[in-house]
């Protein structure tokens, strides 16, 4: 995200510089640039009468057998071409050239993958790279365009040549077309960009995940046939099939409780998070297409003046309320646990719980990220497997040990979240004992510590001197992924859940003049967090915001947004909510909120395939994002679905195993409402909070219900 925020603000910088420049130099280096014809063409034509021998490969050393293989390979292309054979002639068509629309932002031709790659002529096979061409290096132009016209195009050659062959080959052939000396930076072309038809080998890690899922997925299709054909009602059902069948977890998933006379439940939770939980996905859909071979790259400029830009640039929000979610949960059941057992909490078993829920699927996707992305797909831009192979290779156990959100190179970029909520849930039994202890005088003392880390907030932004256009990536990183920066809307939802745990369900009596201020107050902190900056950036000047202004704008929101979220929970808990509690509280979104961990896990991973697989250029708009957005969250649920039935409700339900010994029946029938309310939104503190963006009842309803066990 951080990464992103910064190319749109070079790119601007950077075409704001082009527009300034004389028009007549701009007209004069275009027309230089555009004499070349498509790259493929050039060398066709310059093949019918050139011989190997002219292009001087090796210069002065002697040739090694590799060198010998691909001059003999080029010299069968040369004849091919010259004898106007089809394969030779679809190795040159594949080609790409100078791209359509530089000056809109187009820095990519793709050519045609498939068609290079499956290329085959007796031992000739296509190879596919991409050259690396700064057209203002080649003509010598010094210019402000330079920073523009850097593109990417397509080869094609026979895959015996390596990167080495290729560039000399290139190299020297252009310095004959173009009768220049071109530095060597000029056009390129690596061997990191190359791909042919034939796939790189398994490794032992990416067996090991197939090995992974299969087993389990034989082991759920036997559960789920037994479940099926042999039980005939499932109060007959063993646990142990319980945990596996995908019929009965599906069940559990898709059931819908409605708790209308339960004041306990708060219904509404659901509808935040799912909604969260797509704004979410959204602005890394927005991420995801800025990265992508648009054709019309510089039309984010225009976009961002544009008001939809901010739900894009302050979907940090939709964070923090799932910061406030879990912090409010933790609070409120885990104190609701502890008036039960008079004061006891089982520590070390609330953290194994929350590790049973959570590490599993965090697992199963590092593998699946960096193993299985290569696997499932293929295109120009797959070379290399996953974006975050490397960055696991390096990180992988810090996510595991959740302090990623510290790593120079984070392995799963989104996974930072999971690392700061498990840091801050691991602090929360010293919170919970302070206040089951001390009650008000403890909750004072937390909204105490809000402010001074507010305060410590405000002062780090002041000191580095952060501003909007601060392109000190490191500096962003501490102000967005270290957990004290979201941990004021963690406590402020764990003082809720203790402010809504002492109420104990009771009606607060408001009158319409505190409802409606209450409601004014809640909308413009929501809409002030989001649209504030909006006029400086329409202005097309929002470099011009002072440290202050900004430092002043980051800590207020930090702590507004959760308020405005507390009001919200609040009113529809009490029955002000209206329509925005018939909208949030609505049971539809109940089997999506219970999937919400997995969504989030997998979204991005059904974003990187879809963005690397095109095989041509991409359109950036509004409307290309919301085809792509509805596309992701269609695939992403049935991938969250599956990997749900085979991984997450299996393994997660193994919790079972530690729960406290089975009740006696008149100890069940006096269930309170605290009890209930458990039910409703998780058994206990650990699987209530196991994550944040996993539905309430997650994975409680199915064998892990209390009531089944009990």
């Amino acid at each position: 995200m951080v990464k992103i925020l910064s190319f749109i603000l070079l790119s601007g910088l950077v075409l704001i510089g082009a527009t300034q420049s004389e028009d007549r130099s701009v007209l004069e280096e275009y027309q230089r640039l555009r004499k070349l014809k498509p790259l493929g063409i050039e060398f066709a034509d310059y093949f019918q009468n050139v011989t190997l021998n002219d292009l001087s490969l090796f210069d002065s050393r002697l040739p090694t057998e590799a060198d010998l293989l691909c001059v003999d390979d080029l010299n069968k292309l040369v004849s091919a071409l010259q004898g106007g054979q089809y394969w030779a002639i679809k190795m040159i068509d594949a080609w790409g050239g100078i791209p359509s629309g530089i000056f809109a932002g187009n820095v990519y031709d793709l050519g045609n993958f498939d068609e290079c790659i499956n290329i085959k002529k007796d031992a000739i096979r296509g190879k596919y790279c991409f050259l690396d061409v700064s057209p203002a290096k080649i003509l010598g132009v010094q210019s402000s365009l330079a920073g523009i016209l850097k593109m990417k195009t397509a080869t094609c050659f026979p895959a015996s040549c390596s990167a080495t062959h290729m560039n000399k080959f290139v190299d020297t052939i252009l310095k004959k077309i173009l009768n220049v000396n071109m530095p060597s930076t000029a056009m390129s072309i690596s061997d990191d960009s190359c791909q042919t038809a034939e796939r790189e080998p398994w490794n032992g890690l990416t067996i090991l995940t197939i090995v992974i899922l299969s087993v389990m997925g034989v082991i759920v299709a036997i559960a789920t046939l037994y479940d099926y054909f042999l039980v005939k009602s499932q109060d007959q059902l063993h646990t142990a099939v319980k945990l596996f069948s995908a019929r009965a977890n599906s069940r559990a998933l898709f059931r819908i409780v409605v708790n209308q006379s339960n004041p306990n439940v708060i219904e509404c939770l659901h509808g935040i998070r799912c909604m969260s939980l797509f704004w979410v996905v959204w602005l890394h859909q927005y991420a995801s297409i800025f990265a992508s071979p648009n054709i019309n790259r510089f039309a984010i400029l225009s976009w961002l003046k544009t008001p939809i830009t901010m739900f894009f640039l302050e979907g940090t929000f939709s964070v923090d309320s799932f910061f406030f979610i879990g912090g409010l949960l933790v609070s409120l059941i885990a104190l609701r646990t502890m008036e039960r057992n008079k004061g006891s909490l089982n520590v070390p078993l609330m953290y194994l719980h929350r590790l049973i829920r959570i590490l599993p699927i965090l697992a199963i996707s590092i593998l699946v990220y960096t193993q299985l992305t290569g696997v499932l797909g293929n295109g120009p831009l797959f070379k290399g497997g996953s974006n975050s192979k490397a960055s696991c290779e390096k990180s992988w156990y810090m996510t595991l040990l959740f302090v990623v959100n510290f790593a120079n190179d984070m392995c799963l970029d989104h996974t930072w979240y999971l690392a700061v909520d498990m840091q801050l849930f691991l602090i929360s039994p010293i919170l919970l004992f302070a206040l089951y202890k001390w009650g008000k005088k403890a909750a004072a003392a937390i909204g105490v510590l809000i402010v001074l880390l507010s305060g410590c907030l405000f002062a780090t932004m002041m000191v580095n001197h952060y501003s909007i256009t601060s392109l000190d990536l490191s500096l962003q990183k501490k102000m967005y992924f270290y957990t004290h920066t979201h941990a004021a809307p963690w406590l402020i939802g764990f003082l809720f859940g203790y402010f809504v745990y002492l109420s104990k369900g009771r009606k607060f009596k408001l009158n319409w003049i505190a409802v409606w201020s209450g409601w004014i107050l809640c909308l413009a902190m929501l809409f002030t967090s989001i649209f504030a900056l909006y006029p400086k950036l329409e202005s097309g000047k929002p470099w011009l915001m002072t440290t202050l202004e900004v430092s002043c704008f980051y800590t207020l929101t930090r702590v507004g947004w959760p308020l405005a979220i507390g009001w919200v929970v609040f009113a529809c808990m009490q029955g002000y909510g209206g329509l925005a509690n018939s909208f949030l509280s609505s049971p539809l979104w109940q089997p999506i909120s219970k999937l919400s961990y997995s969504i989030y896990i997998w979204h991005s991973f059904i974003q990187e395939i879809n963005q690397r697989i095109v095989r041509t250029n991409t359109y950036f708009s509004n409307y290309q994002v919301m085809l792509n957005f509805w596309s992701t969250m269609g695939f992403t649920v049935l991938f969250s679905y599956l990997l749900y039935l085979l991984i997450e409700a299996p393994i997660g339900g193994l919790d079972i195993l530690f729960r406290p010994k089975k009740k006696a029946p008149a100890e069940i029938k006096l269930m309170t409402d605290s009890d209930k309310v458990c039910e409703s939104h998780g058994h206990d503190v650990d699987s209530s909070n196991q994550r944040e963006l996993e539905g309430i009842e997650s994975n409680v309803e199915q064998p892990a219900d209390k009531s089944q066990l009990e």
